[in-house]
């Protein structure tokens, strides 16, 4: 009777193993297979997310970051709020004080505000290991003690190609132009339509304010020295692209000091007429 019991026990044991060992193995098929597509090579517009209002993007860039895709590695560049971050590490404050740790430096980056207001700010190139997950980066910051915190990049939108869809262009040629000028106190403004040149492609503006008291402009760090001042003040300024505000910098001379002041242009291509 022992002998008939602990057989039947044996088989009933050997059945469990057998029965268990092929559901985990079921089980197990599906996980194997179901990997996350990798994302296309490309540039992309994504959600930059972190878990403190203390580290976050800038807010004229709306919570987004450029992602870029090359050979399946993913990077987003970030615009941050001011200069006051440093460095950042992927990876705990604890590591990044260790030493040989590859700390990320910051690029300068120019933002514009909804009011036409421009500065600059750090940016950074930060590594993405993966997308709709938290990853660790830790900051420091001009009080030089670093601090832990959690981001996630999502929600990936591509990007419309500048390269695959280029941008209004003038043939060689003498044209006038409309021009909007924004930024300042609003006292001061620019004469529009003004006098475009494209010569092989590249673009020139006549640009003449209102006040004869402006002596130079800085476009593009570049300084455009003024030509005149006899009814207004006169430059020649680089003209990148149409249709987008380009940021400039204007020197008065009409305070008792004289200040540089932000503003940006932008050039109507719609407008454009050829001088004949």
């Amino acid at each position: 009777m022992k002998r008939t019991l602990t057989l039947i026990l044996t088989v009933l044991m050997l059945c469990t193993l057998l029965f268990g060992c092929g559901q985990k193995s079921g089980d197990g098929d599906p996980q194997d297979t179901n990997t996350e597509p990798a994302l296309a090579d490309g540039v992309y517009t994504a959600d930059f997310s972190t878990d403190s209002s203390m580290f976050h993007v800038n807010e004229a860039c709306k919570g987004k970051g450029t992602l870029t895709v090359e050979n399946g590695q993913m990077t987003i560049h970030i615009s941050l709020p001011s200069k006051s971050i440093l460095n950042l590490f992927c990876g705990t404050a604890e590591d990044a004080q260790k030493d040989g740790a590859a700390l990320l430096q910051p690029t300068t980056d120019t933002v514009t505000y909804s009011d036409g207001l421009s500065e600059e700010v750090n940016g950074f190139d930060i590594p993405v290991p993966a997308l709709d997950e938290e990853f660790n980066v830790a900051i420091i910051g001009t009080k030089g003690k670093w601090y832990d915190h959690k981001v996630s990049v999502t929600n990936p939108a591509l990007k419309e190609d500048d390269a695959a869809a280029p941008a209004e262009t003038l043939a060689d040629g003498t044209y006038t132009i409309a021009v909007t000028l924004e930024g300042g106190s609003g006292k001061a403004s620019i004469q529009s339509p003004c006098t475009l040149t494209v010569a092989d492609g590249k673009m020139t503006a006549t640009i003449v304010w209102s006040s004869s008291h402006y002596d130079y402009m800085l476009v593009d760090g570049e300084r455009c020295d003024v030509l005149s001042t006899e009814n207004g003040s006169t430059f020649e300024i680089p003209v990148a692209a149409l249709d987008t505000p380009l940021a400039v910098v204007g020197d008065t001379t009409a305070m008792s000091t004289p200040h540089e002041i932000d503003y940006t242009l932008t050039f109507d291509a719609s407008s454009a007429e050829v001088n004949r």
